[in-house]
């Protein structure tokens, strides 16, 4: 066989768009024996070569690192849309590989006095700002990754690296295989009492999928999981408590016991993260974590947190008193001892006489197809960009996977993306999430210049089209696709041409949520919701009594669920700064001690939550979960200025739309968070638009 003819691995293909439909589990161990072995090659070469100057050190790191991220990012991303064993067994057997060649090139010494030789020259002037916060976070990133460790100090860190990302690897696939290992097979109509039809439809779509081939909607059998599409709506609406309940204790409780236990998991990678910080001279992780990001310390993160939990504790425990009067007034033994597994359903209950509607009456209103026209309708009316569907122009890893072009006020393409909207709990890991995969640049290519333009991977978890229907959307899933999008257009929208500050990259992590926050409040603005909201089958607007009832509905439990964002990020920095494994308490005890004032029904001693706290065991928010809620604020202040300049006022609301978009959007990593959203709004942020928005703004007075 001559070398012409050797299929080349698709995984090496290194530019462009991923060949989805050729990429296989049993490619990823030879690309990465192949790629890691040139890449370390190319490392040698700039070592070697290095001059402290933009185009002879930035430029061939960043060609180098681009190459990595676009191998590793496709199979990542596979890991999330597209979970098998066999990609598990491949991934698993050459992240520490990744992770070493990682520490190598954070590590070197050689790069490292480099950057330090380029902020120093004289040539430093002459360089953009963009470029100057590349150097600036490129020396910082350096310095949190070691570069200053020698000997054992440095081998021990790269140990601890290594074992992180195992352990955090491990947890994410507990929690995935507890979810999918659990079901609940219901066989008569008692037991499925008060479920609704999209429920019934879905449990027997499972029911189905796991051999009954006879299952019905109308007859069942049924069966319920643990994945949100089912595990929710069953919480809401199954009028049988003792299923609830059962339900309920499966779902905190998962990845707690057995083969699948994620407690030792959590005290070893708090362990691990403490040693991680003492070795680079931080008192803690907490510490380690807010240096690279917009808040200054973990006493401002506190007084944050404080701030909302003192604004919506009393609010909850006010909920929770009118929840149980609720229940007994519709006379409801539980309603003097309302347990965890209540809330919920009783919550929808009071919601649905309250404002006279259910979540469900609203769905098919929401038809995927339609939410997406509105969607991008409001971008084309804020942004001036247009978004149509490029089906066909980009290899899909699933059939229900879309793509779509976007294109500037001259028609000229300016960003692409995918979309894969629907849950499919036996190969995509839950949640919704927008990932990159491919970031804009400036490309350099034998003298000639030219951008390439990014494209984002937008992912959700909806519900499916069941029964010959399309996907029709809670109002919730419609408020997660509009915050995925405004990450989405982060990336997409940015103006940088450097990839290390284009789009997200470079924005601190706490700063990053305020794109894809602002995006949730246009759901409740008139136009938009008006216009996607249309009865599937007739074309019907949404009734107007449905809107003014949204509208009235959007803070109910507004206190409860502020409340239980502030507990998750309490729990969350008290075990990144105060805890030590080891000490008299667990990281349990230490979640049940901070419930005492951030939960107004403390957790059931059995409640494991933390065995499934993905977001900071096996995601990024490790001490940075309070992020939610900082940005919360800077996008709630960012909406309040639309409102201030009037949202009936259409040329108000577009001049608004472009100042944001040539700010917070067009800016990326390029500058400081607080000067790009000060150059939006004029002044820094405040909290009265958030509170405002929560209705907590007279409790906290």
């Amino acid at each position: 066989m001559s070398a012409a003819t050797i299929p080349q691995n698709p995984l090496l293909k290194g530019t462009g768009l991923p060949p989805f439909t050729k990429i296989q589990p049993e490619q990823v161990i030879p690309a990465f024996t192949q790629l890691l072995k040139e890449l370390d090659e190319q490392l040698t070469i700039i070592e070697t070569n290095v001059q402290p100057t933009w185009n002879g050190l930035v430029e061939p790191l960043e060609k180098l690192t681009e190459r990595l991220n676009w191998t590793w990012g496709i199979v990542s991303h596979l890991m999330g849309v597209k979970n098998s064993p066999q990609l598990r067994e491949a991934y698993e057997t050459v992240q520490p590989e990744v992770v070493q060649f990682s520490n190598k090139l954070g590590q070197s010494q050689v790069i490292y006095n480099a950057f330090k030789q380029l902020r120093a020259s004289e040539a430093w002037t002459t360089l953009e700002p963009a470029q100057q916060r590349i150097v600036d976070s490129a020396i910082r990133d350096a310095e949190l990754s070691g570069v200053g460790l020698s000997g054992e100090a440095r081998d021990r860190y790269n140990a601890i690296q290594m074992e992180l990302a195992e352990l955090s690897t491990k947890f994410s696939n507990h929690v995935l295989d507890a979810t999918k290992a659990y079901s609940l097979t219901l066989t008569t109509q008692a037991e499925v009492d008060g479920l609704p039809q999209s429920s019934l439809s879905l449990a027997a779509q499972a029911a189905r999928a796991a051999g009954e081939e006879n299952a019905t909607p109308e007859n069942g059998p049924w069966r319920i999981t643990l994945d949100f599409p089912s595990y929710g709506p069953f919480m809401q609406h199954s009028t049988r408590r003792d299923l609830r309940e059962h339900l309920y204790k499966a779902y905190i409780t998962r990845a707690s016991s057995g083969e699948l236990d994620n407690n030792p998991l959590i005290v070893r990678i708090l362990e691990l993260r403490q040693e991680l910080a003492n070795l680079l001279g931080y008192k803690n992780f907490a510490e380690l974590s807010l240096a690279s990001k917009m808040a200054p310390n973990v006493a401002a993160v506190e007084a944050l947190l404080e701030e909302l939990r003192s604004a919506s504790y009393d609010a909850a425990t006010k909920e929770l008193a009118e929840l149980k009067a609720f229940a007994a007034a519709k006379g409801a033994p539980e309603a003097t001892d309302l347990q965890h597994w209540d809330i919920s359903f009783w919550a929808e209950r009071q919601r649905e006489e309250k404002f006279a509607f259910t979540t469900e009456e609203l769905r098919p209103y929401f038809p995927l197809p339609q939410v997406l026209d509105g969607l991008f309708g409001l971008v084309k009316r804020l942004f001036g960009v247009t978004v149509t569907p490029a089906d066909g122009q980009a290899p899909v890893w699933h059939e229900d996977v879309r793509y779509f072009q976007i294109a500037d006020e001259t028609g000229k393409p300016i960003a692409y993306f995918y979309l894969d909207p629907f849950s499919r709990p036996a190969e995509k890991r839950g949640g919704a999430w927008m990932d990159v995969c491919i970031n804009r640049s400036k490309i350099n290519d034998n003298g000639a210049t030219s951008v390439r333009l990014p494209v984002a991977y937008l992912v959700c978890n909806q519900t499916p089209p069941v029964d010959g229907k399309p996907s029709l959307m809670t109002f919730y899933e419609v408020e997660t696709l509009f915050h995925e999008f405004g990450h989405g257009l982060h990336h997409m929208l940015t103006k940088v041409d450097y990839t290390s500050a284009a789009g997200i990259n470079n924005v601190e992590w706490d700063a990053v949520e305020l794109p894809s926050q602002f995006m949730e409040n246009w759901c409740y603005e008139r136009p938009t919701l008006f216009g996607m909201a249309k009865h599937y089958e007739t074309g019907e607007p949404l009734p107007e009594h449905y809107y003014q009832k949204l509208l009235a509905s959007r803070n109910y439990m507004s206190g409860s669920a502020t409340l239980r964002q502030i507990h998750f990020s309490t729990v969350d920095i008290e075990l990144h700064d105060r805890y030590r494994p080891g000490s008299d308490e667990t990281p349990a005890q230490v979640r049940q001690r901070i419930a005492k004032t951030t939960t107004v029904l403390p957790p059931l001693p059995e409640d494991s939550f933390l065995c499934a706290f993905g977001h900071i065991f096996e995601g990024g928010y490790a001490a940075g979960y309070y992020s939610y809620k900082w940005a919360e604020v800077l996008s709630a202040d960012a909406f309040a200025a639309f409102e201030e300049a009037g949202l009936d006022d259409e040329a108000a609301v577009q001049t608004t739309g472009r100042r944001y978009r040539d700010t917070v959007l067009a800016l990326g990593g390029s500058k400081h968070p607080m000067e790009i959203f000060k150059a939006f709004r004029g002044r820094e942020p405040s909290t009265v638009s958030l509170l405002r928005h929560n209705g907590l703004l007279n409790t906290a007075a």
